[in-house]
């Protein structure tokens, strides 16, 4: 069982989604505007959010990139869009899975098990803890203390310095940790990476002059070093 945000603003498809969806055993918390369901996946924790596009007060590809800031949730989006590169773009935004309309009750029952069960098998994969030095980051409960004191780090900040947490001594380029952070190809999104080490370092007490975690190797990328 799986609680699930239902983003859509047909209420013929939100209820014929519901029916299906608690017959399957699944709690279901149904939305007709991206704004509500941005305030639930923050607030609520679903386990899983199946988002139309066509929403009546923001795009649902926006609303995707919205949620991704804030949330690791696993989504499903519901489409009429069928060209290949809408549905490239939808999994460069963040989404795990897509379904293009008009789909069955039993079609989308079997994309949610199977993105729970990939959900599911990458949190049984990630270590309990990692440390380095006073740094102590829990991948699991997604907290970070430093010298016993929590730091409060936005999603992707987390994830990446969880990313380069488990690789001490690496040095890592901008272009792994935008593959395998952000899970995109994107060319030139150096600026991206860099502010997010930099606000990193800010809240890990440091500067790019006077690094203590985080060293940038010139023309190559960055890499965590145990301090002590």
């Amino acid at each position: 069982m799986a609680m699930i945000l239902l983003v859509e603003d047909d209420r013929i498809i939100t209820a014929a989604l519901t029916r299906a969806l608690t017959d399957a055993g699944h709690v279901v918390r149904p939305v007709g505007q991206a704004a509500q369901a941005l305030k639930i996946v923050t607030q609520e924790r679903p386990d899983l959010v199946i988002l139309d596009l066509g929403l009546p007060d923001i795009d649902g590809t926006d609303a995707l990139r919205m949620m991704r800031t804030v949330s690791d949730v696993p989504v499903i989006v519901a489409t009429a869009r069928r060209s290949e590169a809408d549905i490239i773009a939808l999994l460069s935004a963040g989404a795990d899975d897509y379904v293009t309309k008009p789909f069955s009750g039993g079609h989308i029952l079997a994309r949610i098990s199977a993105v729970l069960r990939r959900a599911r098998t990458t949190i049984e994969q990630q270590p309990n803890t990692i440390t380095v030095g006073e740094l102590v980051i829990k991948p699991r409960q997604r907290r970070v203390e430093l010298r016993g004191e929590p730091l409060q780090l936005t999603r992707r900040e987390f994830d990446v310095l969880a990313y380069l947490a488990e690789r001490v001594g690496q040095v890592i380029s901008r272009r792994e940790l935008m593959n395998q952070v952000w899970q995109q190809a994107r060319i030139g999104e150096e600026q991206t990476i860099d502010v997010h080490i930099s606000w990193l370092r800010r809240k890990l007490g440091e500067t790019a002059a006077k690094p203590r975690f985080l060293h940038t190797v010139r023309g190559v990328g960055v890499m965590m070093v145990d301090p002590q």
